[in-house]
């Protein structure tokens, strides 16, 4: 049930109908925008009816929210979300990009990375300081020294950190050097990990699961949601199917089918999506065209050297042409969105 509040309702107001919600077992999340405060309260249609609420003063008028998904669901905010993480804005019609390599393996590495995404002018650099790996035996990334270089290197290049939680234990740490914790995919049904990223104070970029539903992949972002985060994002990085002549299905169609029905930003991951350096510059750039509100790609300055995921990594000097190929695409149908704007205002 989503309750929007008259513009002239006092603080007062507000309270009555979140101690009535509360009365009734119902955990209350309040939105605040410019125009309006609404106050979202997941399945309280089931303990009250619209009038009860809508009795009460302040408020303007009170909608129910057939979807499952209360809290992601596109009726139960005020508009489309935007989080914004180091002055990027992820939704809204901008297009973000994050880029880096797949782990930090050395310093070396890291910061010869981190300076050329930063001199493309991306502002957000992805890199695993922890790695889950299909093998026990396989690289597992550098831990908490890993997220100490990451923290160095926010400092020297001004780059927004976006980097990977695998569990409840070490979250502290990442949370602490992050600016957007990331939930891979095999993690997305985690329950208690998805609880406690709910419980952070930083945006949260939520990877689909290897062979998770959209549905599956809604329920997930609940989980977050109903914790108190709402800075949610949503990203693809493919499914596994028959298919052979990748490492996954990037499933570019569900960038659309999610965003009928939510209000999270959704990104893409053609690195991990595809596996193949060959594939990831064009799914790129089919994602960006289908209305992706940014990427994630992985580059490395030495890919044949990769300790993890060399394969899919971008070099520098492909990144830094992708990353003019998708701002032009992404400008481009902004511009065509305005012209036809234009054109239905005119009534043609």
């Amino acid at each position: 049930m989503l309750i929007l509040m008259r513009a002239d309702a006092g603080a007062a107001d507000l309270e009555r109908v979140l101690d009535l919600l509360r009365e009734s077992g119902i955990k209350p999340q309040v939105t605040r925008t410019e125009d309006a405060t609404c106050i979202l309260g997941p399945d309280a249609s089931k303990a009250l009816n619209a009038e009860q609420i809508s009795a009460l003063a302040g408020v303007r008028k009170v909608v129910r929210i057939s979807s499952p998904f209360k809290l992601a669901s596109l009726d139960g905010a005020m508009g489309r979300t935007v989080v914004e993480v180091n002055g990027v804005r992820i939704g809204g019609g901008d297009l973000a990009i994050v880029a880096g390599p797949c782990g930090v393996e050395s310093r070396d590495q890291l910061f010869t990375v981190a300076r050329y995404v930063a001199d493309s002018g991306v502002k957000l650099l992805r890199a695993g300081a922890f790695k889950p790996r299909t093998s026990p035996y396989a690289f597992q990334g550098l831990g908490l020294e890993g997220l100490r270089l990451l923290e160095q290197v926010r400092a020297e290049y001004s780059l927004g950190i976006v980097t990977e939680a695998l569990d409840v234990e070490t979250f502290d740490a990442v949370e602490a050097a992050a600016d957007m914790v990331q939930i891979g995919a095999r993690n997305m049904q985690n329950f208690a990990l998805l609880r406690r990223a709910g419980r952070c104070g930083k945006p949260v970029l939520l990877k689909r699961g290897p062979s998770a539903t959209l549905e599956e992949w809604l329920y997930a972002a609940e989980y977050i949601l109903a914790e108190g985060n709402r800075r949610v994002v949503l990203c693809e990085r493919g499914i596994r199917t028959w298919s052979d002549h990748a490492r996954n299905t990037l499933d570019l169609s569900v960038v659309p089918a999610a965003k009928a029905l939510t209000h999270l930003p959704v990104m893409v991951d053609p690195s991990h999506g595809t596996g193949r350096r060959d594939l990831v510059v064009p799914c790129a750039r089919a994602a960006v065209a289908v209305g992706a509100d940014g990427v994630l790609v992985e580059t490395h300055c030495n890919p044949e050297k990769a300790l993890s995921d060399g394969p899919q990594a971008l070099l520098p000097s492909d990144f830094a042409q992708m990353v003019g190929q998708l701002e032009g695409i992404h400008r481009v149908l902004r511009e065509a969105k305005g012209a036809l704007s234009g054109l239905a205002l005119n009534g043609l």
